[in-house]
């Protein structure tokens, strides 16, 4: 059962999308605005240079034995006012695009962020109404009807489940805030990767029973990090490829020592991701495609903290075709 969460009115949306479209125009009006009220004030203040020269030479008499000298000071002072605003005008003009680079730039930025906030609400109130919505329904069947108890227990598995994408959730978002804060005390201890990641990857087999796992894990590889954040960082790896791969597909997770890395490896046969894409799904709330129109699950966080923590741990995380469909994702360690 899916229960949509509630979105502003479509007039509402339009309205800030088109805001949001109308605000650089603004700027770049107003930009204009600005510099040719700059160009209007120097041909002003040049023409009234003009006319103070042409005063002062209609008051000189040919016959003042200082004639040459003072036509040559009033020649003189003209070229210094004119040389003096186009100097002051060009100082002004590019203090006034610079200011307009670094502006236009925060603005960018600012709807950047409005709108992944915007988005990040929507999916993270439609990923916590979902759990709660089927674990609810799931309790209240219990409560009301006598089942068997294949069927009690099958309803219990699945809020279960629920439950613990819940969890999920919620770890990531306060794992991000954290992070992000620096408020997170990042532990260095002697890990056992190959238990953590096969822990993983069995808990997700035994949740999708019906797609085809390939796991190849080497056993006795152990790191040096924090255990809390190196399974968050193998399950939003996983759980990846679950998302956004066919039902019938395979899934590969594979955890190898090769000379002086470790690499860990999740491939899946999903719709893959183009090359312009693969630099953005590592930041902060950013997803492929339109929010109002996708079906799949998530809020954009878990490859933003899957680099995150492959950071904080020294490691390098990349994504790669996988052929002849699908991505691999690769941390080296």
């Amino acid at each position: 059962m899916l229960v949509n969460c509630k979105r502003l009115p479509k007039s509402r949306n339009l309205f800030k999308r088109k805001s949001f479209h109308i605000s650089p125009f603004i700027f770049w009006a107003l930009l204009l605005y600005i510099v040719v009220a700059l160009v209007f004030w120097f041909l002003e203040l040049e023409n009234q240079n003009k006319r103070m020269a042409a005063y002062q030479l209609q008051e000189l008499k040919k016959d003042d034995p200082a004639y040459v000298n003072k036509l040559d000071q009033i020649s003189l002072e003209k070229k210094n006012k004119t040389a003096q605003y186009i100097s002051e005008g060009t100082v002004f003009l590019l203090v006034i695009l610079v200011g307009a680079f670094f502006l236009f730039r925060a603005i960018l930025r600012h709807i950047r962020i409005q709108q992944q906030q915007q988005n990040f609400m929507m999916a993270v109130t439609h990923e916590l109404k979902t759990p709660i919505a089927v674990t609810k329904l799931n309790l209240e069947t219990i409560q009301k009807y006598k089942l068997d108890e294949n069927k009690q227990s099958k309803i219990l598995r699945s809020s279960l489940q629920e439950i613990n994408r819940l969890d999920s959730l919620a770890n990531n978002i306060l794992i991000s805030a954290q992070l992000e804060g620096g408020y997170y005390q990042l532990a260095r201890e002697d890990l056992d990767f190959s238990q953590i990641t096969l822990a993983a990857s069995s808990n997700f087999r035994d949740r999708n029973a019906d797609r085809n796992w390939n796991i190849d894990i080497d056993a006795g590889i152990h790191l040096i990090g924090d255990r809390l954040l190196l399974a968050i960082l193998v399950n939003n790896l996983i759980e990846n490829a679950v998302k956004y791969s066919p039902k019938s597909s395979s899934i590969s997770i594979s955890l190898k020592k090769e000379a002086n890395h470790v690499n860990l490896k999740v491939k899946d046969e999903g719709p893959g991701i183009s090359a312009n894409e693969r630099k953005k799904i590592f930041r902060k709330f950013y997803r492929i495609g339109n929010e109002e129109t996708r079906t799949s699950q998530g809020t954009g966080l878990g490859l933003y903290l899957c680099r995150k923590i492959a950071s904080d741990h020294q490691a390098r995380i990349v994504v790669s075709n996988n052929s002849p469909v699908g991505s691999i994702f690769t941390v080296s360690f």
